[in-house]
């Protein structure tokens, strides 16, 4: 089996821009362990997941009572231990024994990019504990906190309570205004009475994060509060809850969700009652840098699948790879795999200073937090998607069949569009952020800034880029102004030309770093802006050999 710094050297070559020396040395060792895991035992359970070792739920006990019990197979519950025991969780709140200091969400997301390569479905339930740990260290009470956190962020030492956030009501949906979860004040605690219609992790979590409207609030959001509830009481009994059934879904079997009905749960009010919505959106953006973690891992892995694939296939006499199309295929993927694993790694540096110590950020800094999540979000789904499809097209008939990873890679990657905000949602979050901060004013400052920090000889690849800041400077004026339909007609345009940008941005800036990068980074730019119908320089043919053989350099 290779090291993963040679399968990945830019996932080594991003955690070296953002991590100490110290912290590096100890990340480069602490993730070649946990990719060698990934990649055998890991791996084959959640095959065994997927195909015959799904959650099930065990409604009632011999004697009819509704015990409402979630069966998840052995290989399941070691994955569960293994991955927690690493700190995935844990070492974002709490010190690192080889390092004497607490980590950081770097570290953790490059932990869940490994793991989302085999096991994107658990990485689910993993997300929303980080999410309530999240919560829980930033907005409970010290007696909650006290009680609570060191249970959720456990690596081993005390009895791990996994999390899960409680936001859908199948009236809603994304409309969480139309939330009807009740909330009755009954002395020290609260008592939660209705049902979420799309709750992941049930069963399986200690406590978990739940929007409710306490008894004579206001309608819609404003009115929502947040809760903390425990899965079970302290004798072991359900806390009133029930779950109705678990969701047959397409893919992502590994983790249960289901509709869960509250009858009487106790819970406990975090922070401000009139914040609820807020905490439970710092929970959710987390949530969707989780998603994009798990988007470019499912590329990663859709990606080495066509590459090994092609290397070895023969067809008509020679290698797969022999053949032009196919060199542009893996030539491209592998561009778009790196400018956007680097790209995401640029987010969590900023998004791991902005949600560890918020007090310190800006609210601009905040809106930007949020522009690039939003961004990333929606473009990396998906081409998690695009990438699966890919290295199915490249197995041919064998890509459909189930004894290989791509069905999976496919069934897994299509939800990742859906979970934490469809691309429609993220593009009247990015409406809302212009509107509100005119993050689009910052967004073209910083653009500018780092194209004319070019050196001129990588600046001469950014003409595609300047037309289309162009462009959007031209789109956003004329937007301004115009009547509600239009605007939010425009959205998700608009945001997709801003991801464009960064993107490009992005790669332009590691073209300073090697002639190899030089060539991603061309690509890139050809991918997104295009090229001419005859392609004179056919990049990905001519320098294949250096594209996909990542520590060669170029040589011309």
């Amino acid at each position: 089996m290779k090291q993963l710094r040679e399968v990945d050297p830019n996932l080594f070559a991003n955690l070296k821009k953002y991590l100490d020396e110290e912290f590096y040395a100890y990340a480069e060792e602490e993730l070649e362990k946990f990719w060698k895991l990934c990649m055998t035992d890991i791996d084959r359970r959640a095959v065994h997941t997927d195909r015959e070792g799904q959650p099930r739920l065990l409604k009632y006990d011999r004697f009819g009572n509704d015990v409402s019990e979630i069966w998840v197979n052995e290989g399941y519950k070691q994955t569960v231990k293994e991955t927690y025991e690493t700190g995935i969780v844990g070492y974002v709140h709490k010190p690192i024994p080889a390092l004497g200091r607490v980590g950081n969400y770097i570290y953790s997301y490059a932990q869940g990019y490994l793991l989302s390569q085999v096991e994107p479905g658990f990485y689910c339930p993993v997300t929303l504990t980080m999410a309530t740990a999240y919560v829980l260290e930033h907005f409970a009470d010290e007696k909650i906190k006290a009680k609570y956190l060191p249970h959720v962020i456990s690596t081993g030492e005390v009895e791990l309570y996994e999390g899960a956030t409680f936001l859908t009501e199948r009236q809603g949906g994304s409309d969480v205004g139309a939330n009807e979860v009740r909330a009755v004040l009954c002395g020290d605690h609260y008592e939660i009475y209705g049902e979420k219609y799309f709750a992941s992790n049930a069963g399986m979590c200690g406590v978990a994060l739940v929007l409710a409207r306490i008894d004579g609030s206001e309608a819609g959001t404003k009115g929502l509060s947040l809760f903390l509830v425990p899965w079970r009481n302290e004798d072991g009994a359900l806390n009133g809850i029930h779950i109705r059934r678990l969701k047959d879904k397409l893919g992502v079997r590994a983790v249960p969700s289901a509709e869960v009905v509250f009858e009487g749960a106790k819970a406990y009010l975090i922070g401000d009652a009139k914040k609820g919505l807020y905490y439970m959106m710092e929970a959710l953006n987390l949530s969707r840098v989780c998603n994009a973690v798990a988007s470019i891992g499912i590329m990663k892995r859709a990606l080495e699948e066509a590459k090994q694939y092609a290397v070895n296939r023969q067809a008509f006499g020679h290698t797969l790879t022999s053949y032009p199309m196919v060199k542009e295929t893996l030539a491209n993927l592998t561009a778009r795999q790196e400018v956007q694993t680097s790209a995401c790694f640029e987010l969590i540096s900023f998004f791991d200073r902005v949600m560890r110590t918020p007090d310190q950020a800006s609210e601009q800094e905040k809106a930007w937090n949020r522009l690039l999540i939003a961004l990333l979000k929606m473009r990396t789904a998906e081409e998690a998607i695009a990438f699966a499809h890919e290295a199915i097209e490249m197995h041919g008939g064998n890509g459909y069949i189930e004894d290989f990873v791509t069905p999976r890679l496919l069934r897994d990657a299509q939800v990742l569009t859906v979970w934490e905000g469809t691309a429609n949602i993220l593009g009247l979050e990015v409406l809302r952020l212009i509107r509100k901060y005119r993050v689009h004013e910052t967004f073209i400052q910083t653009i500018n800034e780092q194209l004319a920090a070019l050196p001129v000889g990588i600046r001469a690849f950014a003409k595609s880029v300047e037309s289309g800041l162009h462009e959007l400077i031209q789109s956003l004026k004329q937007l301004h102004g115009q009547p509600e339909d239009v605007q939010t007609y425009h959205a998700k345009k608009i945001a997709n030309r801003l991801c464009d940008l960064y993107l490009s941005v992005i790669a332009l800036k590691e073209a300073k770093e090697n002639e190899r990068k030089q060539i991603i980074a061309r690509l890139f730019l050809q991918h997104i802006w295009g090229c001419d119908l005859f392609d004179k320089e056919m990049l990905s043919v001519h320098y294949f050999d250096v594209v996909m053989n990542e520590t060669r350099k170029v040589g011309v």
